[in-house]
């Protein structure tokens, strides 16, 4: 092959990658440059997905002010305290609110009179409008007993009741689900009992 071939070849070669580097390399290049943005595409579509929207918190279950019972500093009355209970659907469940907030942990610097472990089962309410308030026998079993602490007992239980909701004439205790006859060997528990004010604290 004589020199004139040899470099008309490279030359050949030499155009030949130059058009190559143009096609395939820089015009993609500069095409990327020049490219508009899409209408529908915005910055924070560039930027990468934005995070959800936090959903608006779930509003609170409604609340009442119910008037609950204490022992009072002497420990020979009951002495009253305004907590908020959740607003039940309807008589019962308003009831059950009201005992399941007495049987909760007293606010700092109260004192319960209802023994430890004491826990709801059921509330009844019968036509006559009389409440049954059917507790666990930790009522009768973690009891100190004596007289006056069974009637604080029991009156925390009726005061509570008759005092929140002024439909109920009265409430009886049962026991596991059974009628008792004490919890403590004092208080008649065989009947309704209604509201005694003579033991609550006087302001």
């Amino acid at each position: 092959m004589t020199r004139s071939r040899i470099l008309a070849a490279a030359g050949l070669l030499v155009l030949a990658a130059g058009v190559g580097w143009v096609l395939f390399i820089g015009l993609p290049r500069w095409t990327s440059r020049t490219q508009p943005t899409l209408p529908e595409e915005s910055a924070t579509t560039r930027a990468g997905t934005p995070a959800a929207p936090t959903p608006a918190e779930a509003p609170s279950a409604p609340r009442i002010k119910a008037r609950l019972y204490y022992l009072s500093d002497d420990g020979l009355r009951l002495r009253t305290a305004e907590r908020e209970v959740p607003l039940g659907a309807d008589a019962v469940a308003q009831a059950r609110s009201i005992v399941e907030a007495q049987l909760a942990p007293p606010p700092a610097g109260f004192v319960s009179a209802i023994p430890d472990g004491t826990t709801l089962k059921q509330v009844f309410i019968s036509q006559r409008n009389v409440a049954y308030v059917d507790l666990s026998s930790d009522i009768v079993k973690n009891h100190p007993g004596g007289s006056l602490d069974e009637i604080l007992t029991v009156y925390t239980i009726v005061d509570a009741i008759t005092d929140n909701l002024p439909a109920i004439v009265a409430v009886q205790i049962l026991v596991d689900g059974h009628e008792a006859d004490t919890l403590a060997g004092h208080v008649d528990l065989r009947r309704p009992l209604t509201k005694n004010p003579a033991w609550i604290e006087t302001q």
